[in-house]
């Protein structure tokens, strides 16, 4: 590093003060979107870009990698994201990891247990795994593979093939080729992944689609997650066949791949809530078989977690709002797709910036820069405790879902989202709690 930067880390002592007391919370954001608004929207003060005393800070990736480590920060300070958010979030790792959790289970619990981590397609790593891939390509011919660059995102790079020379040009290129090991300026190949395909999503209206779901980490030891109502269904703007696995408008659901479409229709969008979904498949299917399909969901969530726990490193300043991706199979089984450190909070409607403003402002209340709440609450807005420690359970008579979940644990995907009413009621009992 050189002087000026070792002169630009002096500055980066943060809040120097201890606690907040009764001054306004100082807010910084990195980006320009709805989480801003929130942020703006509440009695607190925006500090500059070069202003490094604040309180809370909704930082970017780049920033975490580049400065966090070199930050001393007060005990109530607050960033949204651990410093290697990336185990979960970057393609390859996270697949890495459910493997290595798979074979913990299989190794120190039971075969059976672990055969519940099946919700993850056939993945290999490319270049590293390329002969695995080989050889498990040639035991299953006919199938189709989907390719992805590990540090890529919103459908960027992604493609689909079912025969190896469908992939040999992309290999034989100079952004793939291993680096020569007498020439180490070269930069090394671009990391992709390769999965199974899955050749039968479940189909609305003839179309694929995909879930966004929300999950909030508020520690890693002990692990704490809570589960948004609220999320949605992302479908492509074409009808789905496997005759034309190059149209990537009927392969991939991302928006920023949508929008593109010549025939999209920016006012109609391509989504729908994950109310409409749950009313949708309870109206279509036996009830019991949607119950088991959301609790399979949140069996996603908690898995997944729990293959980085050990390796996350756990920070009291930290959180960490993921965005899951899930494609649901035609047998209703759902498929972890990937996991996202920065969903994306650019609203694309009206009722898209509604859903993320209240899911970032219900996720500021439970962060509590206030320090307004007793630490127990099972809910808050529209977000469900489903994890802490170990498994919450749900309160009898405390559902308010069109078809209430027969099990048990504290998750409410696609169910009412009462989050205004809710937030009245809980911040009415703990002003009278506090008074009494």
């Amino acid at each position: 590093m050189n002087k000026g930067g070792r002169a630009n880390l002096q500055s980066y002592r943060i809040n120097t003060r201890k606690g907040i007391g009764d001054r306004p919370i100082r807010f910084k954001c990195s980006l320009q979107n709805t989480i801003v608004d929130v942020l703006r929207s509440k009695n607190w003060v925006e500090v500059k870009e070069d202003d490094f005393d604040f309180d809370f800070f909704w930082a970017d990736r780049g920033w975490m990698k580049d400065y966090f480590d070199q930050c001393y920060m007060e005990d109530h300070v607050r960033l949204n994201h651990f410093r290697n958010h990336y185990e979960l979030t970057r393609k390859n790792l996270m697949v890495k990891n459910l493997k290595r959790y798979k074979k913990f289970l299989e190794r120190e619990v039971s075969k059976v247990e672990a055969s519940y981590c099946d919700f993850f397609p056939t993945t290999f790593e490319l270049p590293s795994e390329y002969h695995m891939f080989v050889d498990e390509f040639k035991r299953n011919p006919g199938s189709i593979w989907i390719m992805k660059p590990v540090a890529k995102s919103q459908g960027k790079g992604i493609f689909l093939f079912k025969k190896l020379k469908d992939i040999t040009d992309w290999k034989k290129s100079d952004s793939y080729r291993p680096r020569d090991s007498k020439d180490e300026d070269k930069e090394q190949p671009e990391t992709y992944i390769v999965s199974r395909y899955v050749e039968r999503p479940y189909l609305i209206g003839g179309r694929k689609f995909d879930l966004r779901v929300y999950v909030l980490v508020t520690s890693y030891i002990p692990l704490k997650a809570w589960l948004y109502r609220s999320g949605f269904a992302r479908f492509s703007n074409s009808r789905f066949s496997l005759e034309s696995i190059d149209d990537t408008f009927v392969h991939l659901t991302n928006v920023a791949v949508q929008k593109t479409a010549p025939d999209y229709d920016p006012e109609k969008g391509c989504k729908w809530s994950m109310q409409q979904l749950r009313q949708f498949m309870m109206a279509k299917h036996d009830i019991v078989e949607v119950e088991e399909m959301f609790r399979a969901m949140t069996d996603i969530f908690i898995k997944s977690l729990h293959s980085v726990q050990k390796i996350m490193i756990n920070d009291k300043h930290c959180f960490e709002l993921y965005g899951y991706d899930i494609l649901i199979g035609e047998d209703l089984k759902p498929w972890l797709i990937e996991v996202n450190a920065s969903p994306s909070l650019t609203a694309s409607s009206q009722d898209d910036y509604t859903l993320k403003f209240g899911l970032l402002e219900d996720m500021l209340h439970i962060i509590d820069m206030e320090n307004k709440l007793t630490g127990k609450e099972k809910r808050v807005g529209g977000f469900d405790l489903m994890w802490d420690d170990g498994p919450v359970m749900a309160e009898e008579g405390g559902v308010d879902c069109i078809s209430p979940p027969s099990y048990s644990t504290n998750t409410f995907l696609g169910c009412h989202n009462d989050r205004k009413r809710q937030l009245r009621q809980l911040f009415k009992h703990l002003t009278a709690t506090r008074k009494t």
